[in-house]
């Protein structure tokens, strides 16, 4: 089967695209590089280092035999998109091509403009790219957990049978986004569920949780093939950034109460759920929703478990609490439901299993390229 893995030279899209290389898929990359842009822009770095795409992708090669296609451009570009959906032929897209932070989006008006245009318009393109020359090819779309926000509720898998004046109906779930970058992919849902009723197009949207880890057997067999680990205030998620400060003395830096509760996922899980999607296909005209997901963790837990593994090896590892600098629930009901996967055979990695090998041994090996500069939030939700 062939892949195409837009967004491949990110965080996850690495990952996948190598993933899937390895085990026995065609795979082509497209991807602008926009991300290695705004690390620029933003005077912030990965922990590891990671070396220019076209060097990965001749390690890989090297080491495996194993060639991946590569397309630079934009998904806004819809020549440049047309073209090489053409060229490579996809049985399978995996879109990872978005801007995924929700700080980013939250910095000023040209941050969430950007997000949004990003976002939206270039996932828009990629419906109509598929409409007019790939209609049985299947989207395996990245979505968020995200998307739901916190509602007083169990959260259902895309969707929530409602009983209302005597009368019954399966809706799509109600979405409570918390930025613009969120509400970013609630369009997304949106236009490609729309998009899957009237021209029968076929897609899994993977509402994915907090991913974590730097290993997976492919990202772990050079250091050319490092993964990415981000701990600055844009684009590092919480458990990234209580590595790295525990690594380098840092007192860990929990906002508000530490009770706000999220989805997790180890990469490992990341790359496998979307080998289940890709290899359980949707029907034509079926938007179908898999809440991506292993384990549920406040951030004070987070903090607790790194606090305790940090302990271990022998780190004073003290936690601190911040003003939240996000406007959002603290103390909230959180439940959320993840059996496809697993009932498709997805066999989940735990936190508590992989925090130091995942993790903590790499923040340790890398800290000398740590800037204590980044560690703290710079951006507000409230202005």
């Amino acid at each position: 089967m062939r892949v195409l893995v837009i967004g491949g030279d990110g965080y996850c899209g690495w990952a996948t695209a190598l993933y899937l290389s390895n085990h026995g898929y065609e795979v082509g990359i497209l991807d602008s590089l926009v991300r290695r842009h705004w690390d620029a822009q933003l005077c912030t770095d990965t922990l590891t280092p990671i070396a220019p795409i076209k060097a990965r992708l001749q390690r890989w090669k090297d080491l495996t035999g194993k060639h991946i296609d590569l397309f630079i451009g934009d998904l806004n570009d819809y020549p440049f998109l047309e073209k090489s959906l053409l060229q490579f032929q996809p049985d399978a897209v995996v879109h990872f091509g978005e801007q995924r932070s929700a700080p980013f989006s939250m910095i000023d008006r040209e941050h969430a403009v950007l997000t949004q245009a990003n976002n939206v318009i270039g996932n828009l393109n990629l419906l109509y790219a598929l409409r007019d020359h790939f209609p049985d090819c299947h989207l395996v779309k990245l979505g968020t957990m995200g998307e739901y926000g916190t509602p007083n509720i169990d959260i259902e898998e895309g969707y929530i049978t409602i009983e209302h004046n005597g009368r019954k109906d399966t809706l799509p779930y109600p979405k409570q986004p918390g930025s613009f970058y969120h509400l970013s992919k609630v369009h997304d849902s949106h236009n490609i569920h729309f998009a899957c009723k009237i021209w029968g197009l076929r897609a899994t949207d993977l509402n994915q949780g907090v991913v974590y880890g730097v290993l997976t057997e492919e990202t772990g067999m050079d250091e050319l093939l490092i993964n990415r680990l981000d701990y600055d205030g844009v684009f590092g998620t919480a458990l990234n950034r209580f590595c790295i400060q525990a690594a380098v003395g840092h007192p860990l830096t929990v906002y508000g109460k530490g009770s706000q509760t999220r989805a997790f996922l180890d990469i490992r899980d990341t790359v496998r759920c979307v080998e289940i999607a890709i290899a359980n296909p949707a029907n034509p005209g079926e938007f179908r929703v898999f809440n991506q997901f292993t384990e549920m963790f406040s951030v004070g837990d987070l903090a607790n478990m790194v606090k305790s593994a940090g302990n271990t090896m022998g780190m004073n590892v003290d936690v601190q609490h911040l003003d939240n600098p996000r406007v959002e629930m603290e103390d909230h009901y959180f439940n959320a439901k993840n059996t496809n996967l697993l009932e498709l055979g997805l066999q989940p990695h735990l936190l508590s299993d992989s925090l130091l090998d995942s993790l903590l041994n790499f923040a340790v090996k890398y800290k000398t390229r740590v800037d204590k500069d980044q560690i703290l939030p710079k951006v507000k939700w409230r202005r």
